[in-house]
């Protein structure tokens, strides 16, 4: 096991109701987990976001943490946070990386693999499940 580590997972689906296709306008949310699986505990500080549409239009995001918050994860221990970006065409792509930092002042990334946006995707998941959220440690 790498003594520093996140695993991250994505799920995305299409917001009918928030979209307004006859004006280019394509909602869609994501479910994001992050998972310690290092050894050691660490932080989430930071993200940076592509978000590519159909045709190829390129928007980046940069900020600190995630939906307002920066998780300390314990080796195991997961987070996991809703979100939403908005597209020009009916599909697209995010992917991205977390900048994260370690207890004992390491500073790595964690890679977030592509994955899809599209009109056509499965329908909505389930949201009735309780989503874990640690404790709000921070360590800088």
């Amino acid at each position: 096991m790498p003594m520093y580590e996140f695993q991250v997972e994505a799920h995305a689906h299409y917001e009918a109701q928030q979209s307004i296709p006859q004006q280019g306008v394509y909602r869609f949310a994501y479910t994001i987990t992050v998972t310690n699986t290092g050894e050691v505990a660490a932080q989430l500080i930071a993200r940076h976001w592509l978000i590519t549409d159909a045709q190829q239009a390129q928007q980046e995001v940069h900020g600190l943490g995630v939906v307002g918050r920066q998780p300390l994860l314990q080796p195991g221990e997961s987070f996991s946070y809703s979100s939403g970006c908005e597209l020009r065409t009916d599909s697209g792509s995010m992917q991205g990386r977390y900048v994260c930092i370690t207890e004992d002042g390491e500073i790595f990334d964690a890679p977030i693999a592509p994955f899809a946006l599209n009109v056509e995707a499965d329908p909505e998941p389930d949201r009735s499940s309780t989503l874990a959220q640690p404790s709000s440690r921070t360590l800088h």
